[in-house]
């Protein structure tokens, strides 16, 4: 089955040039998110018999190379179209495809009469190909072009609605501001790859790492190389310092965030972190960047999230921490544990953005959670699977957040620091109070709306099937990385041993014995989450007063937090507004029009004058001609005889 993984890339790809062809043709919406649909569903099959297949092969036959044709060759650079199937590709694989069929099939339902449906549906299908060619790339080169796409992607789709207005500014403002946003750490990303091909000589993952492994930790170059790749990550995967585009992503289709959010674009940076695993544990100094931003993000970006009553901005910012988590485990070291954090992240984080999706429609597009509440009662479904994916997010055993956040606490602690392990721990608490804060306000407690005039309603089978599919995956989707201590053998971080083996050897990380303290802080990190949900029930179902008296007490910490830090004022600021102004003037009206134009311009009157000048020779009068015509003569003559 290694053989057919082209078709994985395939499949998405057909369905966007069919659907871009002839979908404004297809007057049918079922068949054309029929077809986008199947033809993810299909890449999903071939991922699944080539997993299979995998496991029934020994730990070094997994790995396999599948090239299909030389891309590009110009002098010492060359290049192939190639595939890198193994432990790693295959479970991100695994994760895009089926994460992003259940939310296709959900669109069907939730995109129903819009105008722009089967456009819709085009650029899912380019989003998906994007994904997996990123994924799947066996060279920085190729990996950068799928990289490049999801990009272009996400500018499609948070845009899709580009007539409409979100918040201060329009939804095209939002778009452009993810894609310029996501340019900057695409830079760093560009110079990376320069220094490797300089450095290395070649682009593709198997040569650069072998050579790699032979150069001692702490190279100057390895930290410049790897500092690069992580600005691009810092992008894709919204960390300080631009993490900014991610919430203002909201603007798009509730599909589209959870599509964006949860198993794909976000994750592209982790990806290529715990990819170049070699290229990291060989630059301490990156690695300690690593964590520490990672850890940073993480409460910073819950903090904001304690206040927002956008339901799709709580998410957003959840999204933010989620990912900081990530970054803080491959920044310790622990890759396998962060790519378990991305496995079961993109089940609940998927379930609660398609859970929001589903409030918002039977709302009528309402997003303000103060004017919700009572909405179980309408939407039990929607309810039970949002109440499940606030349980596993916050850490609640035995869901599968609890497996991978604890995991990632565990080694913050064991392999980085008590404080990174410290701000892990608060965080978590935060994440639960906040999470619990949205499902009082929502589903709980009485309606905030007039039932007279409001009628709120369940989502069809579309849009339900997908939640109980991924509620499910959210229950047990940790099982498979149940860690010795609690009587697992962690199949997840086993399965991908072989990949990161290079980079724990080079890190000279040891197993850790099971102990008494890693039970403490277990039953520490699973207290706080429960404190949490504890005090979030209590203020926003019981005594709703005393969030009224925190907010009025603390009122410039609350304003604060509910104007997220003032960090885009403080880039508008610092960083728009100049260089808007500083274009301006100087490079329109100084060099453009006051330089360019003027010297082109001024090359035309000359021309124009010159013309002018000249033509009042042609008088066409013969005799004039033929005065003119004995004076060149004279002139001639006269030169000849005096020189």
């Amino acid at each position: 089955m290694y053989s057919y993984a082209g078709l994985i890339v395939l499949f998405p790809l057909v369905g966007f040039l069919f659907l871009g062809l002839f979908g404004r043709k297809i007057k049918s919406e079922i068949l054309v998110g029929s077809i986008a649909s199947a033809a993810v569903i299909l890449s999903f099959g071939v991922a699944v018999a080539i997993f299979v297949e995998m496991l029934s092969l020994p730990v070094e036959e997994r790995h396999h190379i599948i090239s299909q044709f030389q891309w590009i060759a110009a002098g010492a650079l060359s290049v192939n179209v190639a595939f890198q199937v193994d432990q790693l590709s295959i479970l991100m694989t695994l994760i895009v495809t089926g994460v992003s069929a259940l939310i296709h099939i959900y669109s069907i339902g939730y995109m129903h009469g819009d105008k722009g449906y089967w456009r819709f549906f085009t650029y899912l299908n380019l989003f998906v190909f994007s994904m997996l060619m990123l994924v799947l790339a066996d060279n920085f080169l190729l990996m950068f072009l799928g990289w490049e796409g999801v990009g272009l992607c996400s500018y499609l789709l948070i845009g899709f609605w580009y007539d409409r207005n979100f918040e201060k500014s329009t939804v095209a403002d939002a778009s452009k501001k993810a894609f310029i946003v996501n340019r900057i750490g695409d830079f760093g990303f560009l110079i990376g790859m320069f220094l490797i091909f300089v450095n290395f000589g070649s682009l593709t993952f198997d040569s650069v790492f072998s050579q790699a492994a032979v150069l001692s930790p702490g190279s100057s170059i390895l930290f410049w190389i790897t500092l690069l790749l992580f600005l691009g990550a810092t992008g894709k995967s919204a960390q300080i310092p631009l993490y900014i585009w991610l919430p203002d992503a909201m603007a798009g289709p509730t599909p589209v965030s959870a599509l964006i959010h949860a198993a794909t674009m976000v994750t592209a940076g982790v990806y290529m972190v715990a990819r170049c695993s070699v290229l990291y544990a060989l630059a301490p100094t990156t690695m300690e960047i690593v964590a520490v931003v990672g850890a940073a993000t993480a409460f910073f970006a819950a903090t904001i999230g304690l206040v927002q009553n956008d339901i799709k901005k709580v998410l957003a910012y959840s999204t933010v921490s989620q990912l900081g988590y990530m970054f803080l485990a491959l920044g310790v070291g622990a890759f396998a544990s962060g790519l378990f954090h991305v496995m079961t992240h993109a089940f609940f984080k998927a379930l609660l953005f398609l859970g929001a999706g589903a409030v918002i429609h039977g709302m009528h597009d309402e997003q303000d959670i103060q004017k919700m509440g009572g909405l179980k009662k309408y939407m039990p479904t929607t309810y039970k699977t949002f109440f499940i994916a606030a349980l596993a997010i916050s850490g609640i055993p035995p869901l599968s957040g609890f497996f991978s956040k604890d995991e990632i606490l565990w080694r913050a602690f064991a392999d980085g620091s008590p404080i990174l392990w410290f701000i892990g721990f608060v965080t978590a608490g935060i994440t639960a109070f906040y999470m619990f804060r949205l499902v009082s306000l929502t589903f709980e407690g009485k309606p905030r709306f007039d039932e007279n005039h409001l009628h709120p309603h369940e989502a069809p089978k579309t849009m339900t099937i997908p939640l109980i599919a991924l509620a499910t995956l959210s229950v047990i989707g940790g099982f498979v990385g149940i860690p010795a201590s609690l009587g697992g053998n962690n199949g997840f971080e086993h399965f991908l041993e072989p990949v990161f083996d290079t980079a724990n050897t080079k890190l000279a990380l040891v197993a850790h014995e099971i102990s008494s303290t890693e039970y403490v802080l277990m039953l520490l990190s699973v207290a706080i989450a429960v404190t949490g949900i504890y005090y979030a029930r209590m203020i926003y179902l019981r005594k709703q007063n005393i969030a009224e008296s925190f907010a009025k007490r603390f009122a410039g910490s609350y304003k604060l937090l509910f104007n997220k830090y003032y960090v885009d004022e403080a880039y508008d600021a610092t960083v728009v507004t100049p260089i808007v102004k500083g274009s301006e003037k100087l490079l329109w009206r100084g060099i453009d029009v006051g330089m360019i134009d003027y010297t082109v311009n001024l090359t035309g009157r000359v021309a124009s004058f010159a013309s002018e000048t000249f033509r009042r020779i042609q008088t066409g009068v013969a005799q004039s001609y033929a005065i003119i015509f004995v004076c060149g003569i004279l002139f001639i003559i006269s030169m000849l005889l005096f020189r």
